[in-house]
């Protein structure tokens, strides 16, 4: 009788090694998912700006639908991050025209202070943001021909006193999560390491990202931070990056602008330390806070 292969060990060793693989697929995943819940705050955590200075006219023209990422080139303003390499992004095809942006009431159960909704028409003429703190003025150059949507939000929340005596409630740093980044704009927030709601206010309204992608998260970028893995969930939350390591997150958040002076005040206060939360390393809640409180005595955008 003719003898039968034996492919019983070969197919063993098959199973063996694919069981491996997807186990190291797994743990990957695992560690990227951590990361990733790390990197933000509970329901709501924000990140990042513009880098290498304002941007320039990108593409959007008339109703076009402000979700959808924007073109953008970079002018050679000065900026407080030199090593921030400027993005290289396409040459503007057309003049900006009228922009209609689209709110929304946000429905989700979370802290909230709403102070009314923010005018369809987006104004072009902006180009600064100055946040006034109990430390100074951090000023931030703005854009609204890439991130129309987003000027004109916060122009209006301004205009509506809504960030007046709010907390900056979460301050990063390398120790703690990897980054370096100071996140303002919860209006309920009580930045003391505790509130394992900080984090998670909004203005009340929601409205599609912008501006995705244009450059990375470098030193002096700003940004709006919304939900993980909840697109289009923009309200009044914002990042100010601290470091060029954070262009090691993905892409996904709507650019505001640069900062062009006071990137030194934050700097300063993050020497003096953090109040760490837990639950904010985990991702589970809350937020870890700055011990000496950037509190924002104001907001003008001109």
């Amino acid at each position: 009788m003719e003898d039968i292969p034996v492919s019983g060990d070969d197919d063993r060793q098959s199973e063996l090694a694919r069981e491996h693989k997807e186990r190291q697929a797994q743990r990957a995943a695992e560690r990227a998912a951590k990361a990733r819940r790390n990197t933000f705050i509970g329901a709501g955590v924000a990140v990042a700006v513009v880098a290498g200075g304002i941007f320039a006219v990108t593409t959007l023209v008339g109703d076009a639908e402000p979700s959808e990422p924007v073109a953008a080139e970079s002018s050679a303003s000065a900026s407080p991050s030199p090593s921030a390499a400027p993005p290289t992004t396409a040459q503007p095809t057309k003049k900006p025209g009228p922009v209609s942006c689209t709110y929304k009431r946000d429905t989700s159960d979370v802290p909230m202070k709403y102070v009314g909704m923010p005018p369809k028409k987006a104004d072009l003429k902006l180009k600064t943001m100055t946040v006034t703190t109990n430390h100074g003025d951090i000023v931030i150059d703005v854009d609204p021909a890439v991130s129309p949507c987003s000027v004109n939000s916060m122009a209006f929340l301004a205009k509506k006193k809504f960030y007046d005596d709010t907390k900056c409630h979460r301050l990063a740093t390398p120790e703690t999560s990897g980054l370096f980044l100071l996140q303002c704009g919860d209006p309920k927030a009580k930045a003391d390491g505790k509130n394992p709601t900080d984090g998670q206010g909004t203005a009340g309204y929601v409205f599609p990202d912008e501006a995705v992608g244009v450059v990375p998260y470098a030193k002096g970028v700003v940004f709006l931070t919304q939900p993980l893995d909840a697109a289009g969930q923009n309200s009044s939350q914002f990042a100010i990056s601290l470091s060029d390591e954070n262009t090691q997150l993905e892409p996904v958040y709507s650019v505001l602008g640069m900062v062009s002076s006071g990137l030194e005040i934050i700097e300063k206060v993050a020497k003096d330390g953090v109040i760490v939360n837990d639950q904010d390393v985990v991702g589970d809640g809350g937020s870890t806070a700055p011990k000496n409180p950037i509190i924002i005595k104001k907001v003008t955008v001109s």
